[in-house]
């Protein structure tokens, strides 16, 4: 049955959408739309059920991103991925976890939406180039010479990824702690000196508009942002995007979240969302599935 297909490779369809999107809301809307396609479709003329939705999905995701590309020239300030939250399973395939991070979101963000349907197809889920043409509609040689030249620039920006581990959350915990009772110093020692903080309000909240660069100034970030919370804030610690993060809850409702990049024993990134738009998936978690493909290629 064309359901029982829909459904079996939905996880992975959902993951492809998403690493393409870097919205969950989107990669819901086109397995919505793909699914409507699927049906129409006799699975009984399709070799093979899950190339051919990978290439409805894939599609589909495309149009969607050209779309959002214009979108978000008119988003107010720092644009993030809209986070989701993952499970242990995430962690276990570092390549996957890496894949979905804050920081590599935001570098396929900088792809144009051919290299970046490119690259997440054969470098994260292991397709061919020859699979990865057949689903964008463009020739092998033209594939290949756009995968270098995705997989070049994303190489040069992205840093060596550490998935949410317990070492990660304890640095996490210590952070928050010298942040509550306002020890600069001592969030700074937990700082790299280049760590970056980016906030996404969407223009809806208050939130800053650029990012903040350097431990000296982050730190100082920091602290003002915990003098405006209020004893009825609550922290819970969670894995979003394969990350350690912090959920803040005020009087039962999420009202942001952090979710915390380390390198090397400290922190160097922070990501923190107060999007309202983006943070009503935020309790959920979603399945990832990268398909059991080829890793990476260096």
């Amino acid at each position: 049955m064309a359901e029982d297909a829909f459904t079996e490779h939905r996880p992975l369809l959902f993951t492809i959408a998403y690493e393409m999107l870097g919205s969950a809301t989107d990669a819901e809307d086109v397995l919505q739309e793909s699914y409507l396609r699927w049906r129409g479709v006799d699975p009984a003329e399709v070799e093979h059920p899950r190339a051919y939705l990978v290439r409805i999905v894939t599609r589909q995701s495309l149009n969607h991103l050209r779309a959002a590309k214009a979108r978000r020239e008119e988003y107010v300030g720092s644009w993030l991925p809209e986070p989701i939250r993952t499970g242990p399973g995430v962690g276990d395939d570092a390549i996957l976890a890496e894949s979905v991070s804050m920081a590599m979101m935001l570098v396929l963000e900088t792809l144009n939406p051919t290299e970046r349907a490119v690259f997440v197809l054969h470098d994260v889920f292991g397709y061919t180039h020859g699979e990865v043409a057949a689903s964008i509609g463009k020739t092998e040689v033209t594939v290949r010479q756009i995968a270098h030249r995705a997989r070049r620039h994303v190489h040069a920006r992205r840093r060596r990824f550490e998935p949410d581990s317990d070492a990660g959350r304890e640095i996490v915990q210590r952070f928050l702690f010298a942040a509550s009772t306002g020890e600069v110093q001592a969030l700074m020692d937990l700082l790299a000196p280049d760590v970056v903080q980016i906030s996404d309000g969407g223009g809806k909240v208050v939130a800053a508009r650029h990012p903040i660069v350097g431990s000296a100034d982050v730190a100082r970030f920091v602290l003002g942002v915990i003098r405006t919370t209020t004893e009825a804030t609550q922290v819970e610690y969670a894995t979003y995007n394969g990350m350690p993060a912090a959920r803040f809850v005020t009087d039962g409702e999420l009202d942001w979240l952090v979710a915390f990049e380390i390198h090397d024993g400290r922190i160097a990134g922070l990501y923190g969302m107060r999007n309202p738009d983006k943070l009503h998936r935020a309790e959920t978690v979603l399945p990832l599935d990268r398909g059991g493909n080829s890793p990476w290629k260096p």
